[in-house]
Order: structure tokens, then C-alpha cells, then sequence
């Protein structure tokens, strides 16, 4: 009986590991690669002296023992591209690159020994390889796209890297690549590729390929703040774009949220790009050039204070006019903030705006004032209906009668003979003429009166 317990205990934790292990590896899967597509320098000028040894040899000995550590990160594959190590310098071969080692599982020690083989001989075709990592990259899915340029000179082909690296960036095949400029004696003037870092020594080499490490995978997050008029972080459920400002597509879009201690929730993001941060708000709000410190937590202050505005008509929960549009604009702005609808509060930023009220005469509301944490409430009267019979089919108009004068506001239909109109209450003249009379002088003019939640009957002569 005892042996069975024993055995019983053990099969139960053979089945634990095996749980374990399937959830680590369901959950692994789900995450997204991060792919490293290392560009590797093969040109002549890599026999320089440099230092302990000749450029080629330090490169490929620190590249390897990066190799090594990325080994111990889950969800990588590397890659290998090299470029200037198939035809001699004089030949000055642009074309001369070539993707050595393509994307795979555990293929590390592989490109450790392609290194290994590397004789250094051409020119230095970096455009050329820029652009054809768009290949490279093809079989990629669900993945970070990552490229390492290690290069000990500029471009000596007619090929303008800048705008590759641009252009592949625009198009999200990948990330802001890193260059590593190495034992130059001068920085290269290769930043508008990427994130270049100039590597003076062999120290100064194996120190960017470790902040190129800590800057991939080390978890750097964020808060977002969103002020109110009080300089507090109590704003909140908004979206949030994040708008990667090196090729200006969109790298995250979030609901702004509170955690459970009321306070912003942190967010987890790629700290390599820029980003420019729009916080749709009413009108919205952005805020550009927002960077972050790899590894670190930074807090994103932005200004936001908001109030609501209600518009609703004078009888409590009357329906007459939900479906009448009320378009809201910053004062002394022609330019539409939002289209809202009565009954319904929205949130705007504070401040003043104009309002149209779609409804029959016009009415506009100027300088309402919307205040922090605040609910401004609009009152518009109920309206009236004004049933016209027509009889006959003809043309007409309506007026909106004020301080004496007519205000033309609505164009009959000539294909009906009754109409029910819902107008504001006050004083209106119809205008009329029939379809067969061939007279302007028989136009007929009628004024009438509209009252609130009221019926008025106004019928044509026959």
C-alpha cells in the first residue's frame, strides 16, 4: 500500500512537469519573436589594425560571445548577412551581399562558424544590404524585426542607406536599426540610418553591443498621467495612440485605464522609437517626441482637464429630439470638435465652444463654458409640430417670423400634400403656391403660431 502511494505521488508530478512544461511552452509561443538580423562588415579596410588584433578578428570574437549570451533570451532567432567578403576591392563589386545565414531556430553556433570562415576582400555596399533585409525578413510573422550593422566605413556604392533604412522602417518591415561604427578614429555620419554608436576601442565595442542587448529586452515601461485642471492624474478611459515618430505608423493603441490603487496603469513598450503620443480627447491632444529610457520607468504627464456637456430639452427625459444632431466648435473656430446628440453627455477638454442644434429654426449657443469634473447642462425648448395641408401638389417655403422680419428656414415638398413638421416654438409664415397655377400672384401666404409639445393645424386653400 505504501509502494502505491510512492508511486502514485510520483506519477502525479510527472504530470505536473508536464503540465508546466506544455503551459511554458503555449505561452511562449504566443509571444511575439524578436529576429536579429546581424549586417555584418566584410569589406578590405576590415584587416585594418585595431588595437589587440585586426578589426575582423575583435568583430567576430565579441559578436560571438554576444551570439552566446542571446541564447539564454526565449522567442529569438538570429540571423547572419554579410557584405564586401565575395569579390576583391578592385572589382568594386556593389552587389557583393549576401545573407549567409538565414532566420531559424537554434542556429547560433552556425553563424558562430560562418564567422569563423569571413576573409574580408570588397567594397562597401551598405544600401545595398539594407535593402535586401526586406527578403530576409519575408518568412517573419508575429515578430520584432531587428537589424545590427557592424561597419567600419560609409557607403562606396551610389546607394543612399538613410533612405532605405527609411523607407523599410515606413513600411514596419523593421525597427530603428543600431550600427555600431568600429575603430574609425572619427564617428561615421550614419545616424540617420539608426541608433548609432561609435565604438573608439575594443572596450567601447563590447560595451554597445551590451546596450544594444539591454535595450532590446530589458523591460522598459511607462506611465501616462492625464492631468486634470488641478495638476492631478484622475483623467482617465481615453484612447491613446502611440505613433512610432521614425516611420509615423502606429505602434500601440490603448484604452487609458486606473489600477486598482487608482493610479495610471503601466504600460510595457519598445523603447527604441519616438513616439508621438495622441490622446483622443475632445479636441484631441498630442504630445511629440516622447522618448524612453530602455530599463527604466518613465511617467508621461499631459494636460487634459475635461468637463461634459448635456444638451437636453426644458421637459424632463422628452424624446422629440434624439436623433437632432447638435454640432459642437471651439469658439470662434468654424473647425467641428464632435457631432453629439441631446440627451447624451460628452466629455470635452475645458474651455469655451460653439453649438448648432440641428433643429427647425436653427439654434446656436455661443461661449459655453465647460469646467473641470463638471456636467454643463443646455436647455433647449421642447419642440412643436406644424401639420400643413397642402390638397394639391405645389411649391412653398417656410419662414421663421423675428423682430419683424421673415427667415427663410425649410423648402416644402412638392411631391406631397401634407407635411408634419417639428419646429421651435414661436411665430412662421408658410408660403404656397400650386403645382397648375400658371399666376405668381396666387401665391398664398399664411402666419401661424407653434407652441411647445403642441399641434397646430395649418391648411392650404384649395
Amino acid at each position: 500500500m505504501y509502494c502505491k502511494k510512492i508511486l502514485l505521488s510520483l506519477m502525479l508530478l510527472g504530470m505536473c512537469g508536464i503540465l508546466a512544461k506544455a503551459q511554458t511552452t503555449y505561452l511562449s509561443s504566443q509571444q511575439p519573436k524578436t529576429r536579429i538580423l546581424f549586417i555584418f562588415d566584410a569589406s578590405n579596410s576590415m584587416w585594418g589594425d585595431w588595437q589587440s588584433d585586426k578589426k575582423i578578428h575583435i568583430a567576430n570574437r565579441l559578436l560571438s560571445k554576444m551570439i552566446d549570451s542571446l541564447e539564454n533570451y526565449p522567442n529569438v532567432e538570429l540571423a547572419l548577412r554579410v557584405y564586401g567578403h565575395q569579390y576583391e576591392y578592385k572589382l568594386h563589386n556593389c552587389n557583393d551581399t549576401k545573407l549567409e545565414v538565414p532566420f531559424g531556430p537554434n542556429n547560433f553556433q552556425r553563424i558562430q562558424q560562418k564567422l569563423k570562415t569571413i576573409r574580408p576582400k570588397g567594397t562597401t555596399p551598405i544600401a545595398m544590404s539594407l535593402a535586401a533585409a526586406e527578403q530576409d525578413f519575408a518568412s517573419a510573422t508575429n515578430s520584432r524585426n531587428i537589424i545590427i550593422l557592424i561597419t567600419d566605413g560609409i557607403e562606396e556604392c551610389s546607394g543612399n542607406p538613410c533612405e532605405v533604412s527609411q523607407a523599410l522602417q515606413r513600411k514596419g518591415i523593421m525597427l530603428k536599426p543600431f550600427i555600431i561604427g568600429i575603430g574609425t578614429g572619427q564617428t561615421l555620419d550614419l545616424s540617420c540610418v539608426g541608433n548609432y554608436l561609435d565604438a573608439s576601442s575594443e572596450k567601447a565595442f563590447d560595451q554597445a553591443l551590451t546596450i544594444i542587448i539591454e535595450q532590446i529586452f530589458n523591460k522598459t515601461t511607462c506611465q501616462v498621467s492625464l492631468l486634470d485642471a488641478n495638476g492631478k492624474p484622475t483623467e482617465s478611459n481615453v484612447n491613446m495612440s502611440f505613433i512610432d515618430e521614425s516611420n509615423n505608423t502606429l505602434a500601440y493603441n490603448y484604452i487609458h485605464t486606473m489600477n486598482p490603487r487608482g493610479l495610471p496603469d503601466t504600460l510595457y513598450l519598445n523603447a527604441m522609437p519616438s513616439y508621438r503620443i495622441k490622446v483622443h480627447t475632445l479636441p484631441p491632444v498630442e504630445v511629440e517626441h516622447v522618448k524612453l529610457n530602455p530599463g527604466t520607468h518613465t511617467v508621461i504627464p499631459i494636460d487634459v482637464p475635461q468637463g461634459n456637456l448635456l444638451v437636453k430639452t426644458t421637459t424632463a427625459k422628452s424624446t422629440r429630439y434624439n436623433s437632432v444632431p447638435v454640432i459642437v466648435r471651439k469658439s470662434g473656430s468654424a473647425e467641428i470638435v464632435n457631432v453629439q446628440y441631446f440627451n447624451i453627455a460628452e466629455k470635452y477638454l475645458t474651455g469655451k465652444y460653439d453649438l448648432e442644434i440641428l433643429c427647425l429654426p436653427r439654434v446656436y449657443i455661443n461661449n459655453v463654458d465647460v469646467s473641470q469634473s463638471y456636467t454643463t447642462q443646455i436647455k433647449v425648448a421642447d419642440p412643436g409640430v406644424a401639420i400643413i395641408q397642402k390638397g394639391e401638389f405645389g411649391y412653398g417655403s417656410l419662414y421663421v417670423v423675428k423682430d419683424g422680419k421673415d427667415e427663410w428656414i425649410y423648402n416644402l415638398r412638392s411631391d406631397d400634400t401634407s407635411e408634419s413638421i417639428m419646429l421651435q416654438p414661436g411665430t412662421y409664415k408658410v408660403v404656397f403656391r400650386k403645382d397648375k397655377e400658371y399666376q405668381t400672384i396666387k401665391t398664398w401666404e399664411h402666419v401661424f403660431v407653434v407652441k411647445s409639445n403642441a399641434t397646430t393645424n395649418v391648411n392650404v386653400p384649395k
